[in-house]
């Protein structure tokens, strides 16, 4: 457990091993036969010997030490013991979180090999593996670090590797073993892999499926002795070598001593890797939704997310204003529950503007008034725990408070205010659109088609609108964080959505990976008519999104994003919009 997340937490940037901190959870059936002594067991040969070895400690951590269940059937006590276990968790400080290295293939990067760096050291013991027990059995050795040396060495040579930017890709060895390592990294990239193991075909399972610990990397041909050589200098010579290449090929192709051992398409492994999480999905979720996302998934044709700007991200539109030191109010107003308003209020001060945390008991005892701001942002979040609806329960304390809804309908009137809510916001000021003028075709927003809380990155596409936040970014098509349960726009009658269309209120739309509007999950996490996402009043001052721009102004905030992106994500666009737009 602990060595399996150091070799996860080797993806990031992190400076030294001895930098690594660990949270463990303990957990055992304490007073059944012989569990008090694994678990003392257990706690020295990882708190005593296996970390101090390491050079890291266990600050931080918790037990459950109740692992068991007693009952009563036909007159008989019977019992369930949980095995002992240790679940680890690693955290450490990150010196460039765009220097992390992911499982991606790079098929971008020309001729590049693959290197399986194996702290097993040829041992590929399969006890306690996804295959052992798909096959009904437990095995009898497991794998272990046995040589905790290897595993420092191996966590230099890679802090080493990632400065001088010689890894493309990277992914531990791990549950499922090499096989599903190179299988998931091929998914990730949409390509394949030609590899060769280094046993004869007899003995390919194990050298597939055992789950020792190690990683693969990607790097580029020219550099590969260079690497090889960095390895070797930190110990690891004998343990890494090359195992195969990236082809532009949709199949994954193994051999073993010569022999062909495996031969399939990435898409009919992607289709069996994804079709677990399919049925289960199916039967807890929307079942129409579980089926179009394994649809997605294993759409071999399907291109992938991509950008499409018709802007360039790094023109600064508010620096002229900027450049005469006026900092403009904004208010980021919260609620209990919410939110995500420290990123909108930096978002905000990036921009120009002196963003103020309001709390809506500010706005009760009269400690801060709108009538001193010229901008309004209501953050997400779930305020009063979504007790009568996503937003609903913080607009009925503005609507049924008498000061509070004549200074709320006072701001919005103001021609020379603007307003912006997002997710919590979204949903909280459509139940607001009675003091909103401009506003009576808006929707509101239930639950999520696919039944469940959506957080991915999403494509949507800037359509036209009066909205003075989006200007100048109308047809771009851009990557956004959403995280909600409640974003699906309903709408009173038919004829409200084509108003709303007709006067060219929609501001944003959800698109699928080829750029077209869609309705189908999970390129639409919540199942909006027409993909409708954004919505905005009349005269623009006002817009309502249901993702997160506050989440995605950096690019170091995207989970995705192309190479060529500087420091700003083009979302940063929104916040200047709203400074050019005060003046």
């Amino acid at each position: 457990a602990v060595a399996e997340a150091l070799t996860n937490i080797a993806a990031a940037d992190i400076a030294r091993l001895s930098d690594v901190r660990l949270s463990a959870n303990w957990m055992a059936a304490c007073g059944e036969p012989g569990e008090d002594a694994d678990l003392y067991a257990t706690v020295k040969a990882v708190g005593e010997e296996f970390c101090p070895a390491l050079g890291i400690a266990i600050p931080v951590g918790k037990d459950s030490l109740s692992m068991k269940t007693v009952w009563e059937e036909g007159g008989q006590e019977r019992r369930m013991v949980a095995p002992l276990s240790l679940i680890v968790s690693a955290f450490a400080p990150v010196r460039d979180v765009g220097a992390t290295l992911t499982p991606q293939l790079r098929v971008d990067a020309g001729d590049t090999r693959l290197v399986l760096i194996d702290l097993g050291a040829g041992r590929n013991r399969l006890g306690g593996s996804a295959l052992a027990q798909v096959y009904g059995r437990i095995g009898r050795d497991a794998p272990d670090c046995d040589d905790p040396q290897r595993l420092v060495n191996f966590f230099a040579a890679m802090s080493e590797l990632r400065a001088a930017g010689q890894i493309l890709a990277y992914h531990d060895r791990s549950d499922g073993g090499l096989f599903v390592t190179l299988a998931e990294m091929a998914f990730a990239g949409h390509c394949g892999v030609d590899a060769s193991l280094a046993c004869e075909a007899h003995a390919a399972a194990a050298a597939l499926f055992s789950e020792e610990l190690g990683a693969v990397i990607q790097v580029r041909a020219a550099e590969l002795e260079r690497v090889l050589s960095t390895l070797a200098r930190h110990g690891l010579g004998e343990l890494s070598r090359e195992i195969g290449r990236v082809t532009a090929q949709d199949r994954v192709r193994i051999l073993a001593g010569g022999v062909t051992v495996l031969d399939e398409t990435r898409t009919d492994l992607h289709r069996a890797w994804s079709e677990t999480s399919y049925r289960m999905a199916a039967l807890r979720d929307n079942p129409e939704c579980a089926r179009e996302q394994y649809e997605s998934a294993t759409d071999p044709d399907d291109p992938g997310l991509s950008a499409q700007l018709t802007f360039a991200p790094e023109d600064d539109v508010a620096a002229p204003y900027i450049a005469k030191g006026v900092r403009p109010a904004v208010a980021i107003v919260r609620e209990q529950g919410v939110n995500s308003h420290v990123e909108m209020a930096a978002a905000f001060h990036r921009a120009g503007f002196a963003p103020y945390d309001v709390h809506m008991t500010d706005l009760v005892a009269g400690r801060m008034r709108l009538d001193d701001f010229v901008g309004l942002t209501i953050c997400g979040g779930f305020s009063y725990g979504d007790v009568l609806g996503a937003g609903e329960g913080w607009a009925k304390s503005i609507l049924f408070n008498p000061r509070l809804r004549d200074a709320f309908a006072a701001f919005f009137a103001r021609p020379d205010t603007f307003s912006l809510g997002v997710c919590n916001g979204c949903q909280m000021m459509a139940a607001l659109r009675e003091l909103i003028p401009g506003t009576e075709h808006w929707p509101r927003f239930v639950r999520n088609r696919s039944e469940q809380f959506e957080a991915r990155l999403s494509l949507v596409e800037i359509t036209p609108s009066p909205s003075v936040l989006l200007t100048g970014m109308v047809g771009s098509r851009m990557p956004i964080v959403v995280s909600h349960g409640e974003g699906r726009a309903e709408f009173r009658t038919a004829a409200d959505l084509a108003a709303l269309n007709e006067r060219q209120l929609v501001c944003a739309r959800f698109i699928d990976n080829r750029g077209r509007v869609t309705e189908r999950y999970p390129a639409n996490p919540n199942g909006s008519p027409e993909g409708i996402t954004g919505i905005t009043s009349a005269d623009g001052r006002t817009t309502l999104l249901m993702p997160h721009p506050e989440r995605v102004f950096r690019t170091l905030q995207h989970s995705w994003h192309p190479d060529e992106w500087g420091e700003d994500g083009p979302w940063m666009r929104l916040f200047r919009n709203a400074r050019v737009w005060v003046g």
